[in-house]
């Protein structure tokens, strides 16, 4: 629970990014998500229940930046997640950075005793899929820094601030939702552009990923959950007066504007 607080007051203080002081350190995996689930219960204090969860380093190459070998995952409280077009004040944040993702909406329970998870009963429990732009804020940190303890990312919640989702397709079983092509734009202006399949090879094996995950801690997803999978676009910092759009061809858009 200390650690958990220290986190707490170091976001409350609005502090730069740092790792736990050495007596508070996770030394597992197991050990940093205890630390992340007691810091995400103090945040809910505040910013309302668990409401779905989210991926981080879903990449091979930003797994190999950070030194780990799996991607890690986060949780997002409801009180964080907004409806399309949304806005944000970049003054509420250190430094918030945006991530371009495919969101994915549970309809029916992935319970922890039907794990292992894969994509065929995966898609037995999708509601809808969306656009989604991952809100987070990085507190300016030293990347080279975290690189030495990436333990440390998975007891903050891997920088979660929240999503903006947009509208829901329940239709989306006509989508090739590995090949779909999600195109990201700041003003007006494309920045970078992913596929479905840079969600660990497909969405809804991240979103069985992600089951598999909660499995282990003995939870599962639930119905109503969302889950974004993973960003298909490098990070943005995000800037006062930024449009930020992100499009996925055949499944619409998610938009923030940022104050």
């Amino acid at each position: 629970m200390r650690a958990a607080q220290w986190l707490h007051d170091a976001h409350v203080r609005r502090a730069r990014f740092t790792p736990l002081p050495e007596d508070l350190a996770p030394r597992s995996s197991l050990e940093a998500y205890a630390i992340q689930d007691e810091f995400v219960a103090l945040r809910a204090q505040k910013l309302g229940a668990i409401a779905g969860y989210k991926i981080a380093l879903s990449t091979p190459a930003m797994r190999q930046f950070v030194g780990v070998d799996a991607p890690q995952a986060g949780a997002l409280l409801e009180g964080v997640l907004r409806p399309s077009p949304a806005t944000v004040r970049a003054a509420d944040y250190v430094h918030l950075i945006v991530e371009f993702e495919i969101g994915v909406k549970i309809s029916s329970d992935l319970p922890a005793a039907d794990a292992p998870f894969f994509r065929e009963r995966v898609v037995q429990s999708v509601g809808a899929v969306m656009a989604a732009l991952e809100l987070a804020d990085d507190r300016d940190a030293d990347y080279a820094e975290l690189s030495r303890h990436p333990l440390h990312l998975i007891a903050d919640n891997s920088w979660n601030e929240g999503a903006v989702l947009g509208a829901e397709r329940t239709d989306w079983q006509t989508i090739d939702l590995a090949a779909v092509r999600g195109i990201a734009t700041v003003n007006g202006r494309k920045i970078g552009e992913g596929r479905g399949a840079d969600a660990l090879g497909h969405p809804l094996d991240a979103v069985a990923w992600m089951a598999d995950h909660l499995a282990s801690l003995g939870r599962g997803l639930l119905r109503g959950d969302v889950v974004i999978t993973g960003s298909l676009v490098a990070s943005h910092a995000a800037k006062p007066g930024d449009m930020i759009e992100f499009r996925l061809e055949g499944l619409g858009n998610a938009e923030l504007r940022v104050e």
